[in-house]
């Protein structure tokens, strides 16, 4: 069972580790990202460097912002990159491939590099520039896009830091000699380059290993959801007492009588939208708080490594060496229904609650649901297709074996306040679409007030009993250890 990358380079986990880097899964990614935060703040001379070259970027940007409106050519080629999808980092399920850094993303750069990043260089309260920055204010960029730009302006450190792995440790007809487009910029020509190297071989592309030390799990250490969660802090770091004052009536203003959890986040957003040095003060208190990026981000990786690598390459061994489980001659829906039970006990009795039910974080969505569950999908005949839109609408999977059998996976939160409805009439409607009359439908909880409505939704759709409906009860308390149990 190659699912890793130990397992398909024939190399001890061992080794991976004592070089720091991550053993990653070579058939889906993992929900892991690089946080620029990292590089800025360690005492490595090559990381610091690293996050030097990011900013010499920023800055070459920035300059050349300022001459005036770029064409979309120039646009596409400095600011829009493709995902460096051999690293097998993200959010892609099934393979590797990512949707990279669009129009969106250049464009919000673009425009940041006028307003956000006005005193780039010239900072006088942070201790220096971030990347992150243009997360905090700017919709729709996340740790996914900051992390796959740091990673393309990085790529050709990652590309030696394979390499001399690769050379130590792989059989040579495992590897090859690739040219690997974007590797390096040469600010003399102002044109990305090809570079070549010796890299691990996987069908016909190359692999690329990343330190565990640089990444990092649900956020980046600089990040909007920090940001926000600390905003009772932020006014009090002003040492100006008028706009202090300023600031706190501002707030006070927007949010309004007995405010609810959406708007005081809806008042922050706006109050620091109207009082931009608060994004300062946030980013200073967290290069303040930087020793412990390091010692959270481990921790995060840690159990990520545990929990969807050491732990599932057991299950799935155990799997295929104790049952039929990867031999039988399945149809699409009895395959769909076991792979769906497979994973409610890996989830309920193998500890992997612990990546769905974070604790001191948000749950996992059901995206974050959909990408742990992929990676027990493997050694499958079957033709899997996530979010396949066939005139009504995305399902969340759908699996055939030939044209005449076809079935679907849908996940839904048990917390979802279209459940119902989800369950009388979307999934028929999805069913019709895809031409296919079966389905099996995965409702995951994380509460006891969850788990009570969707088995009230059971019973009154009068579906408690359907096989094919899986419930997976991800409650951290609901998990007792051994010695209790």
């Amino acid at each position: 069972m190659d699912i890793y990358f130990s397992q398909h380079f024939g190399v001890e986990p061992q080794l991976l580790d004592e070089y720091g880097a991550l053993d990653i899964s070579v058939v889906s990614d993992l929900p892991l990202f690089v946080d620029p935060f990292l590089l800025f703040n360690s005492d490595d001379p090559k990381y610091q460097q690293l996050h030097a070259e990011i900013l010499r970027y920023l800055r070459f940007l920035r300059d050349l912002a300022a001459e005036g409106d770029l064409d979309e050519a120039l646009i596409k080629n400095l600011y829009r990159f493709r995902e460096v999808k051999q690293n097998w980092l993200g959010f892609t399920l099934f393979g590797n491939d990512g949707a990279g850094l669009g129009k969106d993303f250049a464009f919000a750069l673009h425009d940041a590099l006028a307003d956000i990043f006005a005193d780039f260089g010239r900072e006088k309260i942070t201790r220096g520039t971030h990347l992150e920055k243009l997360c905090l204010i700017r919709a729709g960029i996340g740790k996914d896009n900051i992390s796959d730009f740091a990673t393309n302006l990085i790529k050709g450190y990652l590309c030696e830091y394979t390499e001399r792995f690769a050379r130590m440790h792989l059989a040579a007809d495992r590897c090859a000699t690739f040219q690997v487009p974007r590797a390096s910029f040469n600010y003399d020509t102002e044109t990305w380059q090809t570079r070549s190297y010796f890299l691990p071989r996987l069908r016909d592309d190359f692999v690329l290993l990343t330190p565990l030390d640089i990444l990092t799990r649900d956020d980046t250490w600089i990040s909007q959801r920090g940001m926000i969660s600390n905003f009772a802090r932020l006014p009090a770091a002003v040492p100006n007492t008028e706009l202090r004052a300023q600031i706190n009536r501002y707030f006070k203003e927007r949010l309004g009588s007995d405010p609810n959890a959406k708007q005081k986040r809806e008042a922050a957003i706006a109050t620091i939208a109207r009082f931009p040095e608060l994004i300062d003060r946030y980013i200073k208190l967290q290069e303040d708080d930087g020793s412990r990026a390091q010692l959270v981000s481990s921790r995060k990786v840690q159990e990520t490594q545990r929990v969807l690598v050491e732990q599932l390459k057991a299950a799935i061994s155990d799997l295929e060496v104790r049952t039929e489980f990867y031999r039988k001659p399945w149809s699409s829906y009895d395959e769909c229904l076991e792979r769906a039970t497979y994973f409610k006990s890996y989830v309920e009795d193998n500890d992997g609650y612990k990546l769905l039910n974070r604790a001191g974080r948000p749950f996992a969505t059901e995206a974050e649901v959909q990408l742990a569950f992929g990676l027990v999908w493997c050694k499958s005949e079957l033709d899997i297709n996530r979010e396949p839109n066939n005139g009504r609408g995305p399902v969340d999977f759908k699996a055939s074996f030939g044209a005449g059998d076809k079935s679907l996976i849908e996940f839904k939160l048990g917390s979802n306040s279209q459940l119902r409805r989800n369950l009388e009439k979307q999934v028929p409607i999805y069913e019709k679409a895809n031409r296919t009359r079966r389905s099996v439908k995965v409702i995951v909880y994380y509460t006891e007030k969850d788990e009570s409505r969707v088995k009230r939704i059971l019973k009154e759709l009068d579906l408690e009993r359907g096989k094919s409906i899986v419930l997976i009860d991800a409650r951290k308390d609901n998990k007792p250890s051994a010695s209790r149990a």
